[in-house]
């Protein structure tokens, strides 16, 4: 097992993989941007290095720098937490260069899953099911209209590097096309310098359900079951819930099994999710897999009492899994609401700032991942989200009236957030029937 463990990241997850370690005795160093000298994580930390200033290229997106510290330090490994470069090959292959761990996949798994085409071709080829569409990239916007007219619209042109909503257009019919298609290509060359796009089908009003599994060096996986991601603002995720209402044991079997079978056939390694849509006949179509952990990742574990940043190191250095199939169970029922500092009531503009007050919900079934505390100011440099509060309950009742309890409880004054904006939902009749899609915020609560 590693003695020392370098997190690449900031935040809550840098703080929640920071408590992970200290559990298994595994001492920690946090890098850090100069405007994030305060943060938690780096007073949590055994050990803290500055790697550059606030803008991320300069600091959380410096592989240089980051390795630097990751040698003078002498972690043994790294943690890349999610986003910034957890999903980058080049940063895991230059890591096993130099002989420290990258906590994640292989570079050529992450390689072949990261390029969203390129990834349909390989599930399709393992027997996936895939959404009618591309099997390579556009070539341009003749090619397009020609792709569209074979598909049929609605379509979705989507980034080929892409992710976290970046890089997307729903195009209803060919008059929209071409804007659509060339604002696409701007954008996904501007967030991932790679503008090349591909082609789905769109499937109107889907669930979004993702398929936690986990793979050692081994050949062993397993899926710990799925999480309901569907209440999206403009494809950026709001509130997940796990098990989804809409899956049966089943289906949920299936498509369990389904993601195992993608994820072997790339011969990945550690935690990863396999995402699908699931239309209103529960039809399911692959959509991407996310090579990290996810944001969400919490209440996979509410729900399996499986700690995944735990089995990620355990796996990442050498250890074989400790379960089988038959030993995942999946019991109650965790709902998480994400806490961002943005004002709903002006279009959910990011709201930075110092918090004056702060109030951390307890009691039975709540768990809250966070960085932040009275005083800390949130800076305007990086992703806006203030807290991730996590309600588990025996049932999806008791999950919705604990969350409406530590959101009634929770306060945060200084920043604004759209706590209120959470509790509206759970307040929804349709939400608290299990009646929602991935339309749901669009169609019920924002005008």
């Amino acid at each position: 097992m590693f003695k020392k463990i370098l997190v690449a990241n900031r935040g809550e997850i840098a703080v929640r993989i920071i408590r992970a370690c200290r559990e298994m005795n595994i001492s920690t160093v946090a890098v850090y941007s100069e405007a994030d000298k305060y943060s938690l994580h780096t007073q949590l930390a055994d050990e803290a290095i500055c790697i550059g200033p606030a803008a991320s290229k300069d600091s959380y997106l410096n592989i240089e720098n980051i390795i630097s510290a990751a040698v003078i330090t002498g972690a043994e490994a790294i943690h890349p937490g999610f986003g910034f470069l957890s999903e980058n090959s080049k940063f895991a292959r230059i890591c096993n260069e130099c002989n420290i761990a990258f906590i994640g996949p292989s570079d050529k798994s992450m390689e072949l899953m990261g390029n969203k085409s390129e990834a349909r071709k390989m599930m399709k080829k393992a027997g996936v099911p895939i959404v009618p569409g591309t099997e390579g990239t556009l070539n341009n916007i003749k090619d397009a209209v020609i792709t569209a007219k074979e598909i049929g619209y609605p379509v979705m042109i989507k980034a080929s590097a892409g992710g976290g909503g970046r890089g997307i257009r729903i195009v209803f019919s060919e008059s929209e096309l071409e804007n659509a298609f060339n604002t696409a290509a701007s954008e996904a060359e501007s967030c991932f310098g790679d503008g090349s796009l591909y082609m789905e089908k769109y499937i109107q009003e889907p669930h979004h359900i993702e398929i936690q599994i986990l793979a050692d060096k081994y050949g062993n996986a397993v899926y710990l079951g799925e999480r309901d991601c569907s209440i999206q603002r403009r494809n950026q995720k709001v509130l997940e819930e796990a098990p989804s209402a809409l899956i049966d044991e089943k289906l949920r079997e299936e498509m369990g099994n389904v993601a195992v079978r993608a994820a072997k056939s790339v011969n990945y390694e550690n935690a990863g999710t396999i995402e699908f849509l699931v239309d209103k006949d529960l039809n399911y179509y692959f959509m991407e897999m996310n090579t990290r952990i996810q944001v969400e990742h919490g209440i996979t574990e509410l729900v399996t009492g499986i700690d995944i940043v735990k089995e990620q190191i355990k796996i990442a250095s050498g250890e074989p899994l400790k379960y089988q199939q038959s030993d995942i169970v999946i019991k109650g029922h965790a709902i998480e609401c994400r806490i961002n500092a943005e004002d709903p009531e002006n279009n959910f503009k990011p709201s930075p700032g110092t918090i004056t007050e702060i109030n951390i919900p307890g009691g039975p079934g709540i768990r809250m991942d966070s960085s932040i505390y009275q005083g800390y100011t949130v800076p305007p440099y990086y992703d806006s989200m203030l807290a991730k509060i996590m309600a588990y309950g025996e049932n999806r009742e008791e999950a919705i009236a604990r969350m409406k309890r530590a959101l009634y409880e929770l306060i945060i004054e200084g920043p604004k957030n759209n706590i209120e904006f959470q509790y509206d939902i759970l307040e929804n009749e349709e939400f608290v029937k299990g009646n929602y899609n991935t339309s749901f915020l669009k169609d019920k609560m924002v005008k």
